[in-house]
């Protein structure tokens, strides 16, 4: 599997103002470095900032681009996957400052054949470590059928 840096949108499924994140800095196997610089307008914008909350979709972008530069990497494209959920979201911040600039890490802790994964986030800005997470996210093999059947392609009952 050859490592390329490929633009975020050719490993995000996300496009127009629901991606959030800007660039790939670095990635392997089991991590991703993102950037991101923290906009003065966006969906989630109030008078302070992006509240800190949303540093949650951030760290599910960086799965979603890792898993993405995996996909590529194999000659395949990114596929949508699901954030299941997070265990001990812990942020510095109430809010994320217009014009900041972040990195968000994440690393793959665990990860099934049957597509749900287990990844340590967290958000640095500076240096300085801003948010933390176990992130919870599940890629199905076929999203298409998933989201028409709610199932993970097992049709027997």
């Amino acid at each position: 599997m050859e490592k390329r840096i490929e633009p975020i949108e050719r490993v995000v499924p996300h496009r127009g103002t629901l991606l959030l994140i800007d660039r790939v800095l670095d990635w392997d196997a089991e991590s991703i470095l993102v950037e991101l610089r923290v906009p003065d307008e966006s969906i989630f914008h109030d008078a302070e900032g992006v509240p800190g909350w949303v540093g949650l979709e951030y760290m599910a972008q960086a799965i979603a681009a890792w898993a993405g530069c995996k996909a590529r990497a194999g000659g395949g494209a990114p596929t949508i996957g699901f954030l299941l959920g997070t265990r001990r979201y812990e942020c510095a911040r109430t809010h994320f400052r217009s014009g900041s600039l972040l990195q968000v890490e994440a690393r793959c802790e665990l990860l099934g054949d049957n597509g749900l994964g287990m990844f340590a986030c967290r958000i640095v800005e500076g240096g300085e470590t801003l948010a933390t997470a176990n992130v919870s996210v599940f890629e199905p093999g076929d999203a298409a059928a998933y989201l028409e059947t709610g199932t993970m392609g097992n049709t027997q009952t």
